[in-house]
């Protein structure tokens, strides 16, 4: 029997992609965009893709379109013709992004910020164990900086899970990926300011503790806002990525 260069039957994937490829390729082409493997400015080319990803056209055209229009992917036109391309990273972009996932999760703070004190005390005692890790990475004594976006996820994703309903999480989650872009990209480069941000988060946790919802929602907000202005001079100095 012929086989797919994975060595699995045509049948067998033709079945698997019907219903699910197109979600399969969205998640895959932008894994590939936010891990910076289709840098910022580059053209998207559908065969391409499709062969890189052993797929059919049809689902990456798809997927295609829906990464266009949650804005991964760009269509610059010029005289002649138009292409798809990978969106750039641009400082108005990072200060749109960061300052819309501040306010979800600003109200994800006030959710946590008003439950009991015990289950408090116990996501204050995580998220300080986070912030510990980070602030050894910004003192210089243990870690990796590579571990750092992890870490400021981590410690972020703990504010939703517990303060976030259903619909405020599916608005976290589709924001979270083109920040991260950002962050994979530059954070090695602002590992002199983490210090700031570890401050921001100590801050934060103080506030959950108190349990004052207005101090949780704005440090929150606050972070990411300081967050995208420490971005801003980075993009400042190495300019910025994939622009025209």
């Amino acid at each position: 029997m012929k086989t797919t260069k994975t060595g699995t039957p045509p049948t067998v994937r033709a079945k698997a992609e019907h219903g699910t490829s197109l979600l399969t390729a969205f998640r895959e082409i932008r894994e590939l965009i936010v891990h910076g493997r289709l840098s910022p400015g580059t053209w998207i080319l559908e065969a391409e893709l499709a062969e890189r990803l052993n797929m059919s056209r049809t689902p990456v055209r798809g997927a295609i379109h829906w990464l266009q229009r949650e804005g991964y992917i760009l269509e610059h036109r010029n005289v002649k013709k138009s292409r798809m391309i990978v969106a750039p990273l641009t400082k108005e972009d990072a200060n749109e992004l960061y300052m819309i996932i501040g306010r979800i999760e600003g109200i994800a703070g006030r959710g946590v910020a008003v439950l009991p004190l015990a289950e408090r005390k116990a996501i204050c005692s995580q998220l300080k164990k986070l912030n510990e890790r980070l602030e050894l990475i910004a003192k210089g004594r243990d870690g990796h900086p590579g571990d750092i976006f992890e870490l400021d996820r981590d410690f972020h994703r703990l504010v939703i899970k517990h303060g976030a309903g259903a619909r405020l999480t599916t608005l976290h989650t589709a924001i979270e990926p083109q920040t991260e872009r950002y962050w994979r990209l530059y954070a090695s480069s602002i590992i002199k300011d983490l210090h700031l941000s570890v401050g921001e988060h100590d801050a934060i946790i103080q506030s959950i503790l108190a349990g004052d919802a207005d101090r949780v929602e704005a440090g929150l907000q606050q972070n990411w806002l300081k967050g995208s202005e420490r971005l801003g001079h980075v993009i400042e100095i190495f300019g910025e990525r994939g622009s025209w």
